[in-house]
C-alpha cells in the first residue's frame, strides 16, 4: 500500500477503425503477463490493498462501507443535504435509489477486488518457489474473502466469481465460501515461511495468522456457527494488530474524504444510540471515539496517517460473548462480556477501553444479547459493521417504532442490472 501501482488497466489495446486488426502497446503488460511472474502478482496485491483501503484509485471499499453503515444504522449524519446520495442513504427506506453512487462504488470496487483475488489464486500456480507461490494465494484467499464479507453486510445475494452475467450465490452461501478460503489459507499458512523480501514488497501491517482467524470468527458469527465462532476467536492473540496502512500520500480516507471537513458526515452524540442503550456517562470510550481534535478527527480516523483496524480485540471478545450467550451459557457469555466493560486502555491493543465495572444485569439471554449489542456498537464504532449486527440482534428495522436502521439491505446498482440479467429483484426495504 505504501507505493500506488495502477494495475487493474492491465492492458491498452487499441482498435483500427473498419478493420479487424489489433494493435498491443508493446510498453503495457498484459494480463498474462502479469499474473504469470511473481514480480507481477506481488504488484497485484499492493494494488488490490490499496483497492480496497485508500481512495487514490477512487473510493475505497473500506471507505464506502464505514458511510454506507454509518449513514444506514444512524452513526453518522450528513452534514449538508446537497450531497444527495449520502442523504438517501441516511433516509433510507425507498428513497434509496439503485443508481445511488455510494452503494454503486461499494459494488464495483469490491467485486474488482473480488476479481483480482480470485486471479492471484489462479495465477499462483506459475510461480515454482513454493513459499512464494503460497503466500500469493495466501492473499488470494483472504481478499476474496474480505470482499465477500463486505458484500454480504449490505446485499441479499452476490457473485462469488465474477465474469458476464455472472451467476448469484446467497449471503449465506458467499459467507460459508469466505470461511472456507480463510480455514483454507490458515491451514497453508502453517506449512509456509513467507519470503522476507515478498514482505518487503507488499508490506507487514497485516498480521496474516491473526487477521485469517479474526475473520473467519467474524463470517462465522455473522452465520450464527456459534461453536466456530468461538474457536476460530478464542485463538486470536489479542496483543496482536493488523490494519489498513495509511500516510500523507495515501491518506485515511474516511478522514480526507467524510469528517475532516463540515461539508460531508459528522459523528453523532452517544454514537447514535438511545433508549436503554445509551452509553454510560463514565465510559471512557466516550473520549476515544467522540471527541475531536482540531482537525475535527477522532478515533481511527484522527489524521491521515491514522491506521484503520482490520478487526479489534474487543470485537474478538464480544464475538465470544454473543456466542455464549446464544448458547445459552450464560455465565460465560458475561465473562467475556466483562472482558470488555473492564477492559482499560493501556490493556488494549489500539488504546480502546471503557474502564466500567462488571455487568450486573440478569442473566437472561434477552438481557445479555441486549449488552452485547450496545457494546458492539460502542467498541466497534465506524467499524463498518453495524448494518449487519443491527439485522442480527433483530433490532427494530425500517417502519418499525423507533428504528435504529434505515434499510435492511441495499437494492442492486442500476448498472448491474443493466449489464447482467441474473440481477435478483430488489429488496423492499
Amino acid at each position: 500500500m505504501r507505493t500506488i501501482f495502477k494495475i487493474f488497466l492491465l492492458s491498452i489495446m487499441i482498435t483500427g477503425i473498419g478493420c479487424k486488426k489489433e494493435y498491443r502497446n508493446p510498453n503495457a503488460p498484459t494480463q498474462e503477463d502479469v499474473f504469470s511472474s511473481a514480480e507481477g502478482m506481488t504488484r497485484v496485491i499492493v494494488g488490490i490493498k490499496n483497492r480496497f483501503a485508500v481512495n487514490t484509485l477512487g473510493a475505497a471499499s473500506i471507505y464506502q462501507a464505514i458511510s454506507a453503515s454509518g449513514l444506514s444504522t444512524k452513526e453518522l449524519v450528513v452534514q449538508n443535504a446537497g450531497n444527495a446520495d449520502l442523504a438517501q442513504l441516511e433516509n433510507g427506506g425507498n428513497n434509496l435509489a439503485p443508481n445511488n453512487g455510494v452503494i454503486g462504488t461499494l459494488w464495483s470496487t469490491t467485486n474488482i477486488v473480488n476479481s483480482e483475488a480470485q486471479k492471484l489464486i489462479n495465477g499462483s500456480d506459475n510461480v515454482g518457489d513454493v513459499n512464494l507461490k503460497n503466500a500469493i494465494r495466501i492473499y488470494g484467499h483472504l481478499y476474496k474473502a474480505m470482499a465477500m464479507g463486505t458484500m454480504a453486510a449490505f446485499w441479499e445475494s452476490l457473485p462469488v466469481n465474477n465474469g458476464e452475467n455472472a451467476e448469484y450465490s446467497t449471503r449465506v452461501e458467499a459467507l460459508t465460501q469466505a470461511i472456507q478460503l480463510l480455514d483454507q489459507a490458515s491451514t497453508l499458512l502453517s506449512s509456509t515461511t513467507i519470503p522476507a523480501s515478498f514482505t518487503a514488497q507488499v508490506g507487514a501491517e497485516i498480521d496474516l495468522k491473526n487477521t485469517l482467524l479474526a475473520l473467519s470468527a467474524r463470517y462465522n458469527m455473522m452465520l450464527q456457527n456459534n461453536d466456530a465462532a468461538i474457536a476460530k476467536a478464542s485463538a486470536v492473540d489479542l496483543t496482536r494488530k493488523s490494519t489498513f496502512f495509511y500516510n500523507n500520500v495515501n491518506p485515511n480516507p474516511v478522514f480526507r474524504s467524510g469528517v475532516t471537513t463540515a461539508n460531508v458526515y459528522g459523528i453523532r452524540a452517544d454514537f447514535g444510540l438511545s433508549g436503554t442503550l445509551l452509553p454510560d456517562p463514565n465510559d471512557k470510550r466516550r473520549t476515544f471515539h467522540l471527541v475531536k481534535n482540531a482537525a475535527n478527527g477522532s478515533g481511527f480516523f484522527q489524521n491521515d496517517a491514522t491506521p484503520i483496524p482490520i478487526y479489534q480485540p474487543g470485537e474478538m471478545l464480544l464475538i465470544q460473548a454473543e456466542a455464549y450467550a446464544r448458547k445459552s451459557q450464560f455465565n460465560t457469555a458475561k465473562t467475556f462480556l466483562d472482558q470488555v466493560l473492564q477492559k482499560t486502555a493501556a490493556q488494549d491493543a489500539f488504546g480502546v477501553g471503557a474502564e466500567l465495572p462488571a455487568y450486573s444485569g440478569p442473566l437472561t439471554q434477552a438481557d445479555l444479547l441486549q449488552e452485547i449489542y450496545k457494546n458492539r456498537c460502542i467498541e466497534m464504532y465506524l467499524s463498518g459493521l453495524k448494518l449487519e449486527d443491527s439485522r442480527r440482534f433483530n433490532r427494530p428495522g425500517p417502519g418499525s417504532a423507533n428504528a435504529e436502521r434505515t434499510r435492511n439491505f441495499y437494492p442492486y446498482p442500476q448498472q448491474e442490472r443493466d449489464g447482467n440479467p441474473n440481477t435478483p429483484t430488489d429488496p423492499p426495504i
